[in-house]
């Protein structure tokens, strides 16, 4: 047990009293209310909080020369190059790559492919393709991940449509993750504005803690009850990364590749990510 006047478990080189001590009663008095609170391994220091932003920057400025470098006629092997040709560049390396076996250095997935696109010289990006670009890094040992959508050339209503409301999503789910709130109110708020435009959650697949190790606990549910599930406390770092459909929710593995995932229905579905940190006020983009 830290006595008060002991340095902080935090590493911060601060007196406990002047650190975590509050933080640690709030959470305690909030456990014996009977809510259900992150263990402490699941609240960043900030010394690693300090690591994970670093990465989010270099993961940034990686989907920054994707943006300014994909176009129509492109190989999503060309995309794959580019990120980890940066990625080296900078000094990091590329989480995906060889993770569980994943082949590739980056997750590209156009129109229909929900997430988990694996980069291919045969597969050329069109005019109209929507593409999701799903970029990880490790930069001194720690993690950042995120991913943006990309429209190529004339996209057609529905999916410019879907896109953005799927972005909404997102950025509505940012706004609910507020300190002392819980994962519940994220999910539904990603959910209802998406059931509102007519549009589906993906639910076998969410969000995650991130930055240690590339996933870590809570899982990130897109779809939830308010008031419900873990409650968010500042220091945790998460990604939030709604995946839309365009028509139902129901999606399956390629039985081939055993990494894409595809919407059962063969309908479009788009994806943004951030990596985000609870902070006492709010939320903090680390990665975008």
């Amino acid at each position: 047990m830290v006595n008060r006047n002991d340095l902080c478990w935090c590493g911060s080189g601060k007196k406990y009293k002047k650190c975590h001590l509050p933080l640690d009663e709030k959470i305690a008095y909030f456990e014996r209310q009977g809510f259900f609170l992150p263990r402490k391994d699941m609240i960043k220091t900030p010394l690693q909080i300090a690591g994970i932003r670093e990465s989010g920057l270099l993961n940034n400025a990686i989907l920054d020369e994707v943006a300014a470098n994909i176009h129509i006629g492109m190989s999503t092997a060309e995309i794959d190059r580019l990120v980890a040709e940066k990625t080296k560049a900078l000094g990091a390396i590329a989480a995906p790559l060889g993770f569980e076996g994943f082949p590739k250095s980056t997750c590209t997935s156009i129109n229909n492919e929900v997430c988990h696109g694996i980069p291919h010289e045969q597969i050329i990006l069109k005019d109209g393709d929507i593409v999701n670009v799903d970029v990880s890094t490790i930069y001194q040992g720690y993690y950042a991940d995120a991913s943006r959508m990309f429209m190529l050339g004339e996209v057609s209503s529905e999916r410019k449509r879907l896109v953005e409301v799927t972005k909404e999503c997102l950025d509505l789910g940012l706004a609910a993750a507020k300190p002392w709130a819980f994962l519940g109110d994220i999910g539904y708020a990603i959910q209802t504005h998406a059931e509102n435009n007519g549009y589906s959650v993906v639910r076998e697949l969410g969000g995650h803690g991130v930055g240690i190790e590339f996933h870590e606990e809570p899982f990130v549910q897109h779809a939830g009850q308010q008031g419900t599930g873990l409650m968010l406390v500042p220091g945790m770092v998460f990604t939030i990364e709604p995946m839309i459909n365009g028509g139902k929710a129901g999606v399956y593995i390629d039985a081939d590749n055993h990494w894409t995932v595809l919407t059962e229905d063969g309908q479009d579905s788009a994806q943004w990510e951030y990596t985000v940190l609870i902070t006492e006020t709010g939320a903090e983009i680390l990665a975008s």
